[in-house]
């Protein structure tokens, strides 16, 4: 019996290290995929359509919105990006888990459309450290940098909305807390409905 897969959805403010924990997840944890979003934006030199994204028009972008195919969409600089509902079941279906890292709007959506989903919010150990990280990366210019700190005071009020918070004291401690919490996730009751239905129903033996 296949065990349905788990969905995880991970979010945080700029800075935070939300790719990164992801990529050492995918590393680390061999049945989690990452989960493929389809994009009116044109390829770039070596992406792959079904691997980096699906590239589709802007009409069977707009066509997945009103069909409710997208667990989730946005507008970004004139391009569309949304989360195919189909590829994301499919995976779970198969006993795949799959993991999203984006932004807040887009989680809400989803928390909407599939409320059995993991959500967890990645927090710095604190805004003076998330000031450093961000000045270390040297990509971001004084008044962004202020720009990305004044968003991301706004942006923790919206952990209580999550299932879980991860301190991203370490990358390889929060990996490990989010691997915990896939695996306590995984022998919930309501998502072993069915293994504790078969063994009812073997009964006992003499």
């Amino acid at each position: 019996m296949t065990q349905q897969g788990v969905l995880i959805v991970l979010s945080g403010p700029s800075g935070t290290g939300k790719g990164t924990i992801c990529k050492q997840l995918l590393r680390s944890y061999p049945n989690l995929h990452y989960s493929v979003s389809a994009t009116t934006r044109a390829p770039r030199e070596g992406e792959i359509d079904g691997v980096n994204y699906w590239f589709v028009s802007k009409d069977d972008f707009m066509m997945m919105v009103e069909s409710d195919e997208l667990l989730e969409w946005a507008e970004v600089y004139g391009n569309f990006y949304g989360t195919p509902r189909r590829y994301v079941q499919q995976q779970l279906d198969s006993g795949k888990d799959v993991v999203l890292e984006i932004d807040i709007q887009g989680a809400m959506q989803i928390k909407s459309k599939f409320p059995q989903g993991v959500f967890i919010y990645i927090i710095p150990p604190s805004l003076d450290e998330l000031a450093n990280r961000i000045y270390r990366r040297g990509t971001d210019s004084p008044d962004s940098i202020r720009q990305r700190l004044s968003c991301a005071s706004s942006e923790l009020a919206y952990a209580c909305q999550y299932h879980y918070v991860v301190v991203n004291d370490s990358v390889e401690a929060a990996v490990k807390k989010i691997e915990a919490i896939l695996t306590a996730e995984k022998c919930k009751v309501d998502r072993n409905s069915d293994l504790i239905d078969t063994v009812c129903q073997c009964g006992t033996t003499e």
